[in-house]
């Protein structure tokens, strides 16, 4: 049994999310230890509950330890199976998390799967609905991963909510992600999502937005969404393509940060990663690590990234828990290059 200890580096959920989902896909068990011991509230939250809980039924596990405020856990995967599931966070916890740990997990299903969610579409702490369905979701894409994605309705804090559903189809072969040359890219597009709120705030961050973005040469298409929700919130997620790859960035609305805060932020984001000569945002690097290693067969893939998260950092400790992995980070003088070298037996 791999043994984990939940407090390395940032000690956070994307620990448990990560090792429940490789657990679950390479059918070993594992036990966590000392799960978020650095933080004020440690142990298993409600959202990271929903997230293995999941995942446990996807694969019909057996766990040890499985409850809100858990310290450790033990986590024995059995094969996975497609079908329909329906899962309640009970929260406002991110449906996102709980969706990229279920599709990380059921890589090798040899069934399709349809999940169904309540929760929160766009908080803190987590990608945006928008993010998830205009980034992250065309890029697992190129590598082979089919996930077609529908959000009826969003879920705000501090109630939560909102309902989305995914359908997991079968992969046949997962490719490298690999990136052979610097990324030109253009027009941004972008979703301001907005409900229980005056109508001017969305229009002020669309114009803050777009104002900013104009100021250094890049023209915008922004959207404004009206929605209803049990919560008032706003958001904006923009993102850019280029002809292999899509940089992404989002920014909530929340007291104390005014409307043309919002926008500029967002704008400024997505900015600096272009600047930057990315081929992945610092966001997405993190969510695909797992995707990058996952090929079986020995390799050497490079990506280049504004910054390395401590997110990354972690993540990057927890694969090398179950695969045998180098990572050769370079800092460079806008951007970040990481190679990894895969020396699979």
């Amino acid at each position: 049994m791999l043994e984990i200890d939940g407090s390395y580096g940032e000690g956070g959920g994307q620990i448990l999310r990560t090792a429940v989902a490789l657990s679950a896909l390479n059918n070993i068990p594992i036990k966590i230890i000392n799960i978020r011991a650095n933080r004020p509230d440690p142990g298993i939250k409600p959202q990271h509950y929903v997230a293995i809980k999941s995942v446990k039924e996807l694969c019909n596990a057996k766990t040890t330890g499985l409850e809100v405020g858990s310290s450790s856990l033990i986590f024995t995967p059995g094969e996975i199976k497609g079908g329909n599931y329906k899962f309640d966070i009970g929260t406002a916890g991110s449906m996102v998390l709980v969706f990229q740990t279920c599709i990380l997990a059921s890589l090798k299903s040899k069934e399709s799967m349809t999940i169904k969610l309540r929760g929160g579409s766009d908080v803190k702490w987590a990608p945006s609905w928008d993010y998830f369905y205009y980034v992250f979701l065309p890029l697992i894409k190129k590598i082979g991963i089919k996930v077609d994605a529908k959000l009826t309705r969003r879920g705000y804090y501090p109630i939560g909510g909102g309902e989305a559903e995914i359908t997991i189809n079968p992969n046949t072969d997962i490719k490298q992600l690999k990136f052979n040359e610097k990324q030109i890219f253009s027009d941004i597009k972008g979703i301001i999502h907005v409900s229980g709120l005056p109508e001017h705030i969305s229009t002020r961050i669309k114009h803050a937005a777009i104002k900013e973005l104009l100021k250094n040469n890049f023209k915008a298409d922004i959207k404004i969404e009206q929605t209803t929700s049990s919560s008032p919130g706003t958001g904006l997620t923009l993102w850019v393509e280029s002809k292999d790859t899509v940089l992404g960035s989002t920014v909530l609305g929340e007291r104390g940060i005014t409307s043309e805060q919002v926008g500029q932020k967002a704008a400024n984001n997505i900015l600096n990663e272009i600047i930057s000569d990315a081929n992945l945002d610092v966001h997405a690097f993190d969510q695909l690590l797992p995707y990058m290693v996952i090929p079986n067969k020995k390799d050497v893939s490079s990506y280049v990234v504004r910054e390395l998260s401590s997110h990354a950092s972690t993540n990057i400790w927890v694969l090398k828990q179950f695969f045998k992995l180098d990572f050769k980070v370079t800092q460079n003088e806008k951007n970040v290059t990481v190679k990894i070298n895969k020396n699979y037996s």
